[in-house]
């Protein structure tokens, strides 16, 4: 079984149609979305459509719950929270609805997703250290847990209660270890590197693998500068921070 896992599409149409014709080379069964479809970029509704059109699992990010009311905006540093009102001016009822039944957390047989971190979905913390995987680890009871929210891939190794981070490229599962994956982000990479990014987790070969792909940031960009959301919205996607 293949399974294609991303999260942090943020209404980035150019980026979320690049992944999608990516993942058409790729033999893929089964789609998961580990939440922020929206916020941000200027195609909400269109980033929704196409996700609900791969029938896949999804989670909620606190962009999707911010946008539909479930968390105060002033949870949300300034440009994000002009996005998400922004949003709210765009999505229709139909879309609140949506995002609102969105779940936290689900699992499958051997992993579990969640946005942010595993022991409180609901806070959406931002899983960087190894404070926070240690406390997620502490409650996972499946092999892996892929997390999304930070914008960066990598993965956090935990065997014999010792834990360790590496970046991710292509993951070997073992026995007696577990994982925490942060899948990266589609639509606003943070990690240096502005191609859109996504994960093809292979249960058969026991494989995670990490993969870019390049789309047209640039349309992305004039859109945002044209919709009059602030500037630095566009300017990070070149930088890919």
């Amino acid at each position: 079984m293949r399974y294609a896992i991303f999260s942090d599409i943020h209404s980035n149409l150019e980026a979320f149609s690049a992944v999608l014709d990516a993942l058409k080379q790729e033999c893929i069964e089964r789609y998961f979305c580990i939440g922020d479809i929206v916020g941000y970029a200027t195609n909400p509704s269109e980033c929704i459509l196409m996700v609900k059109d791969l029938a896949p699992v999804i989670v909620a990010g606190n962009h999707d719950y911010g946008a539909c009311g479930k968390l105060d905006l002033e949870y949300f540093v300034p440009r994000a929270k002009e996005a998400l009102q922004w949003t709210q001016g765009i999505l229709v009822k139909e879309e609140f609805d949506f995002l609102c039944r969105l779940p936290l957390v689900h699992s499958e047989e051997n992993f579990v997703l969640a946005h942010g971190t595993l022991d409180a979905p609901q806070e959406f913390y931002y899983l960087n250290h190894f404070e926070e995987a240690d406390r997620s680890f502490a409650v996972l009871e499946k092999q892996v847990c892929f997390v999304g929210h930070t914008h960066r891939p990598g993965v956090f190794v935990e065997r014999d209660g010792e834990i360790f981070h590496k970046a991710l490229g292509v993951l070997e599962l073992e026995a007696h270890k577990r994982y925490i994956v942060n899948v990266g982000s589609v639509g606003q990479p943070r990690d240096g590197d502005p191609r859109a990014c996504f994960v093809v987790y292979d249960a058969d070969a026991k494989t995670i693998e990490v993969k870019r792909v390049e789309y047209n940031f640039s349309l992305t960009q004039k859109k945002i500068l044209k919709s009059g959301l602030p500037e630095s919205l566009a300017l990070r996607l070149a930088q890919g921070k």
